[in-house]
């Protein structure tokens, strides 16, 4: 039995697909799961970072709470220092004066002013050098130790006075110490958030206190800071942080840009192969054709010029029996055969050149084929042939065009077996003609209907599987038509048809 070369192509085909599509699964697993470490990994960064800052807050709170303490600490220690110089000054009293002027002695950090009712200093303790020399409490004073109300101290003998102090030198110190860390956390969020993008907003999250690894032009644009929110809030739940003195602030965050496009890598890397090889497809297959286009016009040419050496010798000795006395009985249907024979030559020696189509009534062209197909094949087969009165011209090559009926004829006669019928429509819609050639064979599968064409394709035990092929370059290279398989139901029969522009 002859090997199908199109089925063992097929199964090369589908041998390379699979290969193909396991080598990209592969490739998708592999590279997806890096993918996934990868991004893992970066979760857990982004979740210690978080973790870090939210103990930073902590202890920041902490810090804060710790100074709060340190100031309630001072106002006793203000209050004792107040009671004991009252003490001190209170000359009804009968007590011993020195345990109260130490108290007052040892305060060696809170700055104190002691001053009469007119303003004038009258004791003074732990003040900056600038304020030393001064004998009032002016208004420059007064501003500067604005910040607590003075104590009234009464000695009970009509001379009022009055103590102002302010907060220790170590304490605004470390109060200093405190603001400066307080102002440079925020920052510290999105300098050591590790290339993750961060949106520090208040708590009511109407102002944006600080970003980080985001677009600075870009977060002018409120819809786009929403966006940014958004997409922060859907990935990671927010932090949420108190300030020591600016009340509690939000963090949203992100995983960086490089893991989220990342994570669409595998999609890309599958489009981008998938490309690669629908074009390499298509490059071996141009290739395979043309080299399939250069053996056929390169068989043919060498088939017709084969042949034209013994159609020459035939036609002389068709010659020579004319010229004898009693002429051969069978040379008129000799000369048939050999003017067949020098169609079918012609036909070879145009395939691969690029003939010129010529106005030709295609009426007359089809009516012709099928008479003469008609006389040839067994009465059992009926043959319909519908066409429309008078000449359509149509810009054709006769003897190629009558190739391709021939063609789809003889496949319609082997299709249906010994007997059967053969039905051929002409349809004008204005623009196009169709030619619909049907019989009432055995059909062909769905599976086969897009087969029929390739080369190498045959459904008898008998033929090289070119016909149709040949048709369909025919067709559709020298008259830039189309031809397909219209309709085909299996055990019912199959109708090809051929669609041609007018013009």
């Amino acid at each position: 039995m002859k090997t199908n070369l199109y089925t063992n192509k097929k199964r090369w085909k589908w041998a390379l697909a699979v290969v193909a599509l396991l080598v990209i699964a592969a490739s998708l697993w592999y590279t997806n799961r890096l993918v996934k470490s990868i991004a893992e990994q970066e979760i857990k960064q982004v979740k210690m970072w978080a973790a870090a800052m939210e103990q930073h807050a902590v202890m920041m709170k902490s810090t804060e709470e710790f100074f709060n303490k340190v100031n309630e600490q001072e106002q006793l220690r203000v209050d004792l220092l107040a009671n004991a110089y009252r003490h001190v000054i209170d000359i009804s009293s009968n007590e011993n004066t020195a345990i109260y002027l130490d108290i007052f002695r040892n305060n060696i950090s809170i700055p104190l002013v002691i001053t009469d009712a007119k303003g004038n200093i009258l004791n003074k303790a732990n003040l900056p050098p600038e304020q030393e020399g001064k004998k009032t409490f002016d208004d420059e004073m007064k501003q500067a130790y604005s910040k607590f109300a003075p104590i009234k101290i009464d000695p009970g003998y009509g001379s009022v006075q009055y103590l102002y102090y302010n907060e220790s030198r170590i304490y605004t110190d470390l109060k200093a110490v405190l603001e400066d860390m307080s102002d440079h956390f925020m920052e510290e969020i999105t300098l050591n958030s590790m290339g993750v993008p961060v949106i520090v907003t208040n708590e009511e999250q109407t102002q944006i206190l600080s970003f980080g690894n985001l677009d600075s032009i870009m977060m002018r644009d409120t819809n786009y800071v929403k966006q940014q929110i958004a997409i922060m809030r859907d990935e990671n739940d927010p932090l949420q942080i108190e300030f020591m003195n600016k009340g509690k602030a939000t963090i949203f965050y992100r995983t960086t840009d490089l893991v989220r496009q990342m994570r669409y890598y595998p999609v890309i890397q599958f489009v981008v192969f998938a490309l690669f090889l629908l074009i390499a497809y298509l490059l071996f297959s141009y290739a395979r054709r043309s080299e399939q286009n250069q053996v056929w016009a390169g068989m043919a040419k060498e088939t017709a010029h084969q042949l034209g050496t013994p159609l020459s010798s035939l036609m002389g000795w068709i010659e020579l029996l004319k010229m004898q006395d009693e002429p051969f009985v069978g040379t008129h249907e000799m000369e048939k055969d050999i003017e067949r024979l020098q169609i079918v030559t012609d036909r070879f020696s145009k395939i691969g050149s690029v003939p010129t189509p010529e106005p030709t009534d295609i009426n007359y062209l089809i009516r012709d084929t099928m008479d003469y197909l008609q006389k040839r094949f067994s009465k059992k087969f009926e043959f319909e042939i519908n066409l429309p009165e008078g000449e359509l011209i149509m810009p054709l090559i006769p003897s190629l065009f009558r190739w391709v009926l021939e063609n789809l004829t003889k496949n319609a006669v082997d299709a249906m077996g010994d007997h059967g019928k053969i039905t051929l429509d002409l349809i004008d819609d204005g623009d196009h003609i169709h030619i619909d050639l049907s019989d009432t064979g055995k059909g062909i599968s769905k599976s086969k209907i897009n087969q029929v064409f390739n080369p190498g394709y045959t459904s008898k035990k008998r033929g090289w599987g070119l016909g149709l092929s040949l048709a369909k370059r025919i067709i559709e290279d020298y008259h830039k038509g189309k031809i397909f398989v219209k309709s085909s139901v299996v055990g019912e029969g199959t109708t090809f048809r051929i669609t041609l522009k007018k013009q």
